[in-house]
């Protein structure tokens, strides 16, 4: 998926499928959070345990992705940012924004792709990028998958 970003050209869609592709990954926080209440702990979990769980599997996966970014970026598509501005500044003219609308624009995405050619910058603009919706997700699963006592069985 990170290789496909090179050659988008819709990148409203792109954002759209990147959201819903992280949403997708992160159900693997319930079912971690469910496996462990329902195999390991007599089917009881507090919210404060289940949010420790989730969060580190987002961690995990976050790093991961952060990882994978920092070498597509770095090694195959070093100029991402440039056609990604380009595109940004065809849609505002198409949009017919004033001239100092789109100097002030090209001027703000040429100060942001210096500093993201900075790996720290970098890899802390994908996390940030991705954490919310792990953060979500944790949550939600947390307030779902909270037991205070084991489910009795029915016999």
């Amino acid at each position: 998926m990170l290789f496909s970003a090179y050659n988008i050209t819709d990148y409203d869609r792109s954002l759209f499928v990147g959201y819903a592709s992280m949403l997708v990954a992160f159900s693997l926080v319930f079912v971690g959070i469910r496996n462990y209440r329902d195999k390991y702990n007599d089917g009881v979990v507090s919210f404060g345990k289940a949010f420790k769980i989730g969060i580190m599997i987002v961690l995990i996966a976050s790093t991961i992705y952060v990882i994978a970014w920092l070498i597509a970026y770095f090694y195959f598509i070093p100029d991402y940012l440039e056609k990604y501005s380009a595109k940004m500044l065809d849609k505002l003219k198409a949009g017919g924004a004033s001239q100092i609308e789109i100097d002030n624009k090209t001027k703000e995405m040429e100060n942001f792709a210096k500093m993201y050619k900075n790996p720290f910058f970098n890899a802390m603009m994908t996390y940030v990028e991705i954490l919310p919706v792990g953060l979500i997700v944790t949550l939600i699963s947390s307030l779902i998958l909270k037991r205070k006592t084991a489910k009795k069985l029915n016999r």
